[in-house]
C-alpha cells in the first residue's frame, strides 16, 4: 500500500461529505437562514462580540481545535495496523465529529454565544448544566496531563530540543511586547520566525557545553517544571504570552503539514504496516493495552470528534461568526480538514516498520517481550544524534516518520537531525500552547464553581483568586501527570474527551427534536450518541478493572479509577435528564428557532 492512495481516498471523501452531508446538514436538519442577526451582530461590543470574516473565523477556529490530539491519537493507534485507525478518522469525522462541532456551534449561537454548559442547564435544568460543568472542569484538568506526557518522551535527555522549545518563550514574549507597544504585527512576525528558526539551527552548539548539561532532564524534572510554568503561563496577560505563541505555531503548522503533504507526493512512501496487527486486535498491546474496541475510538479522539472542540464552539468561535451560513464552514469544515491532520500523522507512523515503531512507543524491557527486531531505527538514530528507542508519546514517532519519508530527497540526508528537533518544537510548542489555554480555561472553571461559595472569586480580575484558581488547576493535573505513564493517562483522557463529545451530541440531539421539520433528522446527532456513549462506557469500565485498581497491572492508579467512575456517572445523570427531555419533546414538538439576545 503506497501512501498516497490513502492521502487521496481520504481528501475525496472529506470533500465529498461536506459538499453533499454538510450542506444537508446546515440547511435541512438545523434550517439554518439569515432571518436573525449572529450573536456577533446583535451583541457587538468590539471586543468579545465581533463580527469576523469567515476565513478569519476558521482560521481562530481550526488552531483551537486542532493542537496535538490529531496528531497523537493516530499515531498510538497504529498498534492494531493501519486500517481500524484510518476508518475510524474518516467515518468518526464525517458521522460524529463534523456534526458535533456544528450542532455546539449552532446552540452556542441560538443561545447568543453561551457556553455549553449554560446551554445545558437553560434546555435540561439545572441538574443536567451542573453535571455538564463539572465533567468539563474534570475534562479540561485530564487534558492537560494527557498533552503534557506527550512532551516528556519528546525532550527527555535532549537539550537540543529542551533549548529549541524553551527559546520558544522569551520569543513569544518579545514579539507579544512588539505587538502590544508598536502595533506592527510584520516585524514581530519576521522576527519571530527568524529567531525561532535560529534557535533550532544553534541547538547543537550547546551540546556538551554546562547549558547542555543543564538543560539534559529526565522525565521526572520535566513533569515538574511544565506545571510550575503552566502556572505563571495563565496568571500573565494573554497578550505578553499566549496569544503570540498561538499566532506563531500557526506559521509552524501550516508550514510543517504543507512539507509532509508534499513529500507524500513526490515521494509516496509505502504503507509498511499491515493493515491490522492481529496479535494486539483482542487487547495486550504494548502502546493501547485494551482491545481494538473500544479503544481505537477512545485513542483517537482529535481528528475524528473530540470533545475538546465544544469548549471552542461554545466559547470564542460563536461570538465571531459573521452569518449563520459560516456554520458550515467553520464548524463542519474546520472538523474535516482535522481528519487530514489525523490521517498524515497515522501515515507519519506507519511509513516506519512495525519493529522501530514499536521499539520507539515501548520500554525497552516490553520490547524485548515482543519478538520483534529494530530495522532502520539505528540509520535513523545515527543521522537524528540521539538514542530513540523508549521515547514514549508519540511525538517522537511523528519527528522519526516525517524524517524517514524526506530521507527520499538525497541532500536532505544532511538536515535529517535539524528537521527532527524542529518537528519536535513544533509538536511541543502546539502542546504549550493548549496547555495555557487549557490551565486557562481550567482556572475560570473552577472560580465560577468556588464562587458559589465565596462570590469574590466570580471576578476573574480578581488577583488572589486568579492565583489561587491557577495554581490549584496545576497542581491538579501535574498529580496526574506525575502518576501514570501515557498508556493509562491517554486512555483517561480519551475517555473524558469522548465522554465530553457525547454530552456535545446530547446537546445536539435536544436542538434537532426542536427545530427539525422531520424528527427523524434527529437519528444525524443520535446515531453517533449511540455508539460514542456505549463506547465510552465499555472502555471506562475496562480501564477501572482491568488497569486503575488492579494492582498487578502497571498503570495502577485508584485516582484515576476514581475519577473515571465520576465522569461516567455526571454523563449517565445528563443521558437520563436528557431521556425525559426528548420524551416531551416527541409529544410536544416546538419548531422555532430565536437567537437569544444578550
Amino acid at each position: 500500500m503506497n501512501a498516497i492512495t490513502l492521502v487521496i481516498a481520504a481528501i475525496c471523501i472529506l470533500v465529498i461529505a461536506y459538499r453533499f452531508y454538510g450542506i444537508f446538514f446546515t440547511k435541512k436538519v438545523l434550517k439554518i437562514n439569515e432571518d436573525m442577526p449572529t450573536p456577533a451582530h446583535a451583541n457587538n461590543d468590539g471586543k468579545d462580540f465581533v463580527p469576523t470574516n469567515k476565513w478569519v473565523a476558521f482560521g481562530h477556529h481550526f488552531a483551537a481545535i486542532a493542537a496535538a490530539g490529531p496528531l497523537v491519537g493516530p499515531i498510538l493507534a497504529a498498534q492494531f495496523g493501519y486500517l481500524p485507525g484510518y476508518i475510524w478518522l474518516l467515518v468518526g469525522a464525517v458521522i460524529g465529529g463534523a456534526v458535533h462541532d456544528a450542532v455546539v456551534l449552532f446552540a452556542s449561537m441560538t443561545k447568543g454565544g453561551k457556553s455549553l454548559s449554560e446551554v445545558m442547564r437553560e434546555e435540561l435544568g439545572p441538574v443536567a448544566g451542573f453535571c455538564t460543568g463539572l465533567a468539563m472542569l474534570f475534562i479540561i484538568t485530564i487534558t492537560m496531563a494527557g498533552l503534557s506526557m506527550v512532551i516528556l518522551g519528546a525532550l527527555a535527555d535532549n537539550p537540543w530540543g529542551t533549548f529549541a522549545v524553551a527559546a520558544t518563550i522569551p520569543i513569544a514574549m518579545l514579539m507579544g511586547v512588539i505587538n502590544k507597544f508598536t502595533g506592527n504585527l510584520k516585524l514581530s512576525t519576521i522576527l519571530g520566525v527568524g529567531l525561532l528558526i535560529a534557535a533550532v539551527f544553534f541547538g547543537p552548539n550547546i551540546q556538551g557545553s554546562w547549558l547542555g548539561d543543564l538543560l539534559t532532564l529526565d522525565k521526572a524534572t520535566l513533569s515538574l517544571i511544565l506545571p510550575i510554568y503552566a502556572f505563571f503561563a495563565a496568571a500573565l496577560p494573554v497578550w505578553f504570552l499566549l496569544a503570540p505563541r498561538d499566532y506563531l505555531s500557526s506559521f509552524m503548522k501550516i508550514g510543517v503539514f504543507i512539507a509532509l503533504i508534499i513529500g507524500v507526493f513526490i515521494i509516496n512512501p509505502v504503507i509498511q504496516f499491515p493493515a491490522v496487527i492481529p496479535d494486539f486486535l483482542g487487547g495486550g498491546g504494548p502502546i493501547v493495552a485494551g482491545p481494538v474496541w473500544p479503544f481505537v475510538s477512545i485513542t483517537i479522539a482529535c481528528g475524528a470528534i473530540s470533545g475538546f472542540h465544544a469548549f471552542v464552539g461554545s466559547g470564542t468561535t460563536p461570538k465571531m461568526l459573521d452569518r449563520w451560513e459560516d456554520i458550515r464552514v467553520v464548524g463542519f469544515g474546520a472538523m474535516l480538514v482535522e481528519c487530514v491532520v489525523g490521517v498524515m500523522a497515522l501515515i507519519a507512523a506507519t511509513v516506519l516498520h512495525p519493529g522501530d515503531y514499536f521499539a520507539i512507543n515501548s520500554a525497552p524491557e516490553k520490547f524485548a517481550t515482543l519478538g520483534m527486531s529494530v530495522v532502520d531505527l539505528p540509520v535513523l538514530s545515527e543521522a537524528i544524534g540521539m538514542d530513540l528507542e523508549g521515547r514514549t508519546g508519540g511525538a517522537v514517532t511523528l519527528a522519526v516518520g516525517m524524517a524517514s519519508i524526506f530521507s527520499g530527497v538525497e541532500w536532505f540526508s544532511h538536515l535529517t537531525s535539524y528537521f527532527y528537533q524542529f518537528v519536535i518544537m513544533f509538536e511541543a510548542v502546539f502542546i504549550l500552547t493548549a496547555i495555557d489555554a487549557g490551565t486557562r480555561t481550567a482556572r475560570y472553571l473552577i472560580q465560577d464553581f468556588l464562587g458559589n461559595v465565596y462570590k469574590p472569586l466570580k471576578k476573574t480580575d480578581w488577583l488572589p483568586g486568579a492565583i489561587g484558581a491557577s495554581a490549584l488547576a496545576c497542581l491538579m493535573w501535574g498529580y496526574l501527570l506525575n502518576s501514570g505513564d501515557i498508556a493509562s493517562v491517554w486512555a483517561l483522557f480519551g475517555v473524558s474527551n469522548q465522554l465530553m463529545a457525547a454530552i456535545g451530541l446530547v446537546c445536539g440531539v435536544t436542538f434537532v427534536l426542536k427545530i427539525a421539520d422531520k424528527r427523524i433528522y434527529a437519528l444525524t446527532c443520535f446515531i453517533p450518541l449511540a455508539y460514542l456513549y456505549v463506547t465510552v462506557n465499555v472502555a471506562g469500565f475496562w480501564m477501572v478493572k482491568n488497569v486503575y485498581w488492579n494492582s498487578a497491572a502497571g498503570g495502577y492508579n485508584v485516582l484515576n479509577g476514581i475519577l473515571s467512575v465520576i465522569m461516567l456517572t455526571l454523563g449517565l445523570i445528563i443521558v437520563v435528564a436528557s431521556c425525559m427531555k426528548w420524551r416531551e419533546l416527541w409529544a410536544h414538538p416546538r419548531f422555532t428557532q430565536k437567537v437569544q439576545q444578550v
